[in-house]
């Protein structure tokens, strides 16, 4: 599912795995190496600092060998309902100023529903390329918990 307003997008998707692993798998350098980036782009670097005020940076590279890297700040952690951080580009030519990004893990049977808003776009075309890097990203997340798998 996906909501828009001008300036932010959310999107819905429930995984086949319980909140604390899903949580991980958004926070964990070794786990976001293997879904945090669109289709076709490969994970060259991954840092976090998991704390309030500490930093990540996800170095991508994309198909035609373009760097992409997203940094930001945590502004919460609620271990594993809630994370809340900041999210920009490190390259001059792709920075958009500082968005903001919300992630809700919500226990549904015996899965969890994701939800992600990112906010703050500085316009239209920042967001629909946005929408489709994590909608990309997500039906990644989302097959490492494949129907049926245990966690």
């Amino acid at each position: 599912m996906t909501t828009q307003t001008a300036t932010s997008l959310r999107l819905t998707r429930t995984m086949q795995a319980d909140p604390a692993t899903v949580f991980r798998a958004w926070t964990e350098p070794e786990q976001l190496h293997q879904w945090s980036c669109p289709e076709g782009a490969s994970i060259t670097d991954v840092r976090v600092d998991l704390r309030v005020g500490g930093r990540y940076r996800i170095r991508m590279r994309g198909a035609e060998g373009q760097a992409h890297t997203a940094v930001g700040v945590y502004r919460e952690i609620e271990r594993p309902r809630r994370l809340v951080y900041t999210w920009d580009w490190e390259e001059a030519d792709q920075a958009m100023g500082e968005t903001l990004i919300t992630v809700e893990f919500v226990a549904r049977g015996h899965g969890t529903e994701v939800t992600l808003t990112h906010e703050r776009f500085p316009g239209a075309e920042a967001k629909t390329s946005h929408e489709q890097g994590w909608t990309s990203c997500l039906d990644r997340l989302e097959r490492l918990f494949p129907a049926g798998s245990k966690t």
